[in-house]
């Protein structure tokens, strides 16, 4: 967005004043409506300091643009998750919790990372705009996207908050995978990956999990009697953390959370086309189970994972 001043002609008093009310209730919107941004923080690791610019990581001497992955070398805003005129707790200048300050059931460690489950709500809300982000990476060209992206992860954060607090029939666990060495960052900052996994008994009538989006044709009535299964979804790493291994070890720990939980087979729809991902699943034990079957479209496939 270009930031110089337009010069126009001089106008009549009056008209320069109703000029002047009608900018500052565009302007006072576009600051409503505008992401909270984090405050400088001071590492531990001899002094080196990381700053956050526009909810943008500008770590110095780093080039990788952060957690906004759709623009290289260029600034681009994660907004704040719900409307202006509505209430949030949520602060992005909130450092990220170190390990021992999370309370987690399900952790592991790789490299320079962690996946864990998610345990606050600023990193269930960076989880929604990841996927916002990889919902719309290959529309940005359209003048619409950030507003398409803000709406859709805005409705993905209240609802995954819901599925997660479920407390009878489903066992809903959102994964992160976040930065773990000696800097302190916030959690806009830190989370680089996200999945989900559902554990669950079968519907009456069901034999596989739907594919993701499509309505249930099936009762909504369990089958207590039937062995549970887990089903993984919403797989998604920024764009400048991928290949070091992230989306493989939180399918590995998702797994291993879905086997604790009683889960017998374990279930992911991939897209036929998605060919980075049938090798990754491929490379972990999933197996084709249906690729015509009625229970899904002809563009994704069903796999299960063979243990």
């Amino acid at each position: 967005m270009a930031t110089g001043a337009v010069t126009s002609p001089p106008a009549p008093p009056l008209a320069v004043a109703r000029r002047g009310i009608r900018g500052r209730g565009v302007l006072h919107r576009r600051l409503a409506a505008s992401p909270m941004k984090d405050e400088p923080l001071i590492s531990t690791n001899g002094g080196n300091e990381e700053t956050v610019t526009g909810s943008l990581n500008v770590a110095r001497g780093l080039s990788h643009p952060g957690l906004s992955s759709s623009l290289s070398n260029k600034a681009s805003v994660v907004p704040t998750p719900l409307l202006p005129n509505e209430p949030s707790n949520l602060r992005f200048n909130r450092l990220q919790p170190s390990i021992d300050e999370s309370d987690c059931n399900y952790k592991r460690l790789f490299g320079c990372y962690v996946a864990r489950e998610a345990v606050i709500d600023e990193e269930y809300w960076i989880a929604a705009w990841l996927r916002a982000e990889d919902r719309y990476e290959d529309q940005l060209g359209n003048r619409y996207v950030e507003s398409f992206k803000r709406k859709f992860a805005s409705q993905e954060f209240h609802a995954l908050k819901k599925r997660c607090s479920k407390q009878h029939g489903e066992k809903y666990i959102c994964f992160v995978a976040v930065k773990n060495d000696d800097l302190r960052r916030t959690v806009l900052n830190s989370v680089v990956g996200t999945l989900d996994v559902c554990v669950r008994h079968p519907l009456h009538g069901e034999k596989f999990p739907e594919e993701p989006g499509r309505s249930s044709t099936h009762c909504r009535i369990y089958q207590p009697d039937q062995p549970k299964f887990g089903y993984l979804t919403n797989v998604c790493v920024a764009k400048y953390a991928r290949r070091q291994g992230i989306a493989s070890n939180m399918l590995l720990l998702a797994i291993d959370a879905a086997r604790l939980n009683g889960a017998e087979n374990i279930y992911i729809h991939v897209h036929k086309d998605n060919l980075p991902a049938w090798k990754l699943y491929n490379q972990i034990g999933f197996k084709i189970v249906d690729r015509d079957g009625a229970h899904h479209s002809s563009d994704l496939c069903l796999l299960s994972f063979d243990s």
